[in-house]
């Protein structure tokens, strides 16, 4: 997964698969670049270089500085998903 700088889900995703937030299941590790995540219950958190994570549904991110984030995804759901545009 790469997003360039200035990625967001919520202006670049959700305009074409609707709906408030992400409801796909992430998990993966973190190459380079940061991203922040905010969930719908509030919590937030940063994402980056050398991190595992697990990302449940129910969330917005954004990618932060001047640097793609880049990550491995281990949850092929979310690459059918995207690779779909849907």
């Amino acid at each position: 997964m790469t997003a360039q700088p200035g990625w967001k889900w919520s202006e670049c995703i959700k305009p074409l698969v609707g709906g408030e937030s992400c409801q796909t299941h992430h998990v993966g590790t973190v190459i380079g670049g940061t991203i922040h995540v905010q969930h719908e219950d509030g919590s937030e958190q940063d994402i980056s270089a050398g991190d595992a994570y697990v990302i449940e549904p129910g969330h917005d991110a954004w990618v932060t500085g001047s640097e793609p984030f880049v990550a491995f995804e281990f949850d092929s759901s979310a690459a059918a998903s995207f690779a779909k545009g849907t």
